[in-house]
């Protein structure tokens, strides 16, 4: 199984994150996640002390700190929808620079958010210290259903193959003079849409059948059998558990 190329936020370094077994990296990351949504909101100082984990496991990576804050304008969305919980949520109200909040949907905005940045940071630093190959043999290693991880592991495989077809169709309409300015040429773009679904269907069949062919029985062969030592295991859980002592911490304190 592989995936043949790397990906955007993959981030080339020979650091000893980028060195530790994919699973390992997976394990720990979904434990450092579980932690930060199990810490009481109240407890704001927990919510710091994981950002400066967070801060200097991408100092170990050699991951900078503006490669990592672009890639963090993804959970836009997420921040529109915590900003305006304040204005739309039920209780108590406060007043904050003359405008009437919600004292839950201020509670609400800062659990959102807190959590939700800390949940993207740990995920993109998995992305920009693993690459696509390694994170799908870590998903199998961990016992994913193989009919998942082979999904996934087709999706990135033919993700471009599909995207380069999208822009050999947008380029044959725009060689015949068509711009698509108005609501008049949504006709043609859904047509166009149509085609590129058949063709991509279709790929899919042709390689279906090739694949059988060769002998495919409903699972992949594993080429690469990737392992881990009781020491990687330990250095890989050195952020989730830090950040448990301090998740106990803000439930005692």
């Amino acid at each position: 199984m592989g995936a043949g190329h790397a990906h955007k936020l993959y981030r080339h370094a020979h650091s000893p994150v980028h060195a530790l077994p994919p699973h390992t990296k997976l394990a720990a990351v979904f434990a450092f996640v579980v932690v930060v949504v199990s810490t009481p909101r109240e407890a704001m100082w927990a919510f710091a002390l994981y950002a400066a984990l967070l801060a200097t496991v991408a100092g170990v990576a050699r991951v900078p700190a503006g490669f990592l804050l672009r890639r963090l304008l993804i959970e836009v969305p997420f921040v529109a929808f915590a900003l305006l919980m304040p204005f739309v949520a039920q209780g108590e109200r406060v007043e904050v620079l003359g405008m009437s909040l919600s004292v839950g949907g201020l509670w609400g905005a800062w659990n959102v958010l807190a959590k939700g940045t800390l949940g993207v940071a740990a995920s993109v630093l998995l992305a920009a210290t693993t690459e696509l190959r390694e994170l799908l043999l870590g998903l199998q290693r961990l016992k994913l259903p193989p009919l998942l991880v082979q999904i996934a592991s087709f999706m990135i495989r033919y993700g471009d193959v599909i995207t380069d077809e999208m822009r050999r169709m947008r380029i044959a309409r725009e060689s015949r003079g068509f711009e698509a300015s108005g609501v008049r040429h949504w006709g043609v773009l859904a047509k166009s849409a149509g085609a590129l679904f058949i063709r991509s269907y279709e790929r899919g069949e042709r390689v279906h059948l090739a694949m059988i062919s060769r002998g495919y029985a409903g699972t992949m062969p594993v080429i690469d059998e990737v392992t881990a030592s009781r020491a990687q295991w330990s250095y890989a859980f050195a952020l989730p558990f830090a950040a448990l002592v301090v998740c106990l911490l803000g439930w005692t304190l």
